[in-house]
């Protein structure tokens, strides 16, 4: 399917249009990303074809603000057993309870690139669009940055209890530009939770976002956002691509 994939924003975007807007409101919702057959061709790489990790944060003995990503796959699971798996996700809803952490599945797709898993698999082939000049220089027209330079980005899959608590994207070094999502979520329900919430000072919701097929969206990171809670009885994943437009080097083989 590598061979045989060729990505392209569609034709049909303006990407003046957004920037007028993003400059007004920062953030936007594109729709119609990509051309039908192509949004049709990934979401069936997302849904079909990757080794899902479970991911989740892991203080450690450094205590508050100090913690590991811990990525389980599908292989550690099945050797953990029901019950140790089980213990670990009731801490991480322990400490969600104090507004802390995530809880969802994702293939981390610019270290499987550099790291060379899966080699050959049409989810390279994104990362390297995602990396390209065309969709580098649109985010870099609609977000009116100088200098657009990578894009982070991992493929998630948020289950029922999957969540991720509120926060702002600040980076290490201010060196995320905007936050992105690529949405490939289909007749999604409002009840089903998973929303992305833009979060007020107040801790009052301004806005909410159901996740939808072929979307782009584009948004300030530094402001307050969530995902809430996907419902116990949520039909179906969500599947998105999420990642940062950046403005520090690229990665050597990913740019």
């Amino acid at each position: 399917m590598a061979d045989t994939l060729h990505l392209r924003l569609n034709p049909a975007l303006e990407p003046d249009r957004w920037a007028r807007q993003y400059a007004e409101t920062r953030l936007v919702q594109i729709p119609d990303v990509f051309e039908p057959e192509l949004a049709e061709e990934v979401s069936a790489i997302l849904r079909d074809t990757l080794n899902w990790r479970l991911v989740f944060p892991e203080p450690t003995a450094q205590g508050e603000g100090h913690e590991i990503v811990v990525q389980l796959t599908q292989q550690d699971v099945q050797r953990m057993g029901r019950e140790a798996v089980s213990a670990q996700i009731g801490a991480v809803m322990q400490r969600a309870q104090k507004n802390y952490g995530y809880l969802y599945d994702a293939y981390p797709m610019i270290q499987a690139y550099t790291s060379h898993w899966d080699q050959g698999h049409p989810i390279h082939t994104i990362t390297e669009f995602l990396n390209s000049r065309e969709f580098l220089d649109f985010g870099r027209t609609v977000t009116g940055a100088p200098v657009v330079t990578k894009a982070d980005a991992q493929a998630t899959r948020y289950a029922r209890g999957h969540f991720l608590t509120r926060h702002v994207d600040e980076g290490h070094d201010q060196e995320r530009v905007a936050a992105y999502t690529l949405g490939f979520t289909r007749n999604w329900q409002t009840d089903w939770g998973g929303l992305l919430m833009l979060v007020e000072e107040g801790l009052d919701v301004s806005r909410a976002f159901l996740p939808r097929f072929n979307m782009l969206s584009i948004f300030d990171g530094r402001r307050m956002h969530s995902v809430s809670p996907v419902a116990p009885f949520a039909g179906d994943g969500r599947y998105q691509i999420t990642g940062w437009f950046r403005n520090d080097p690229p990665v050597r083989g990913a740019g």
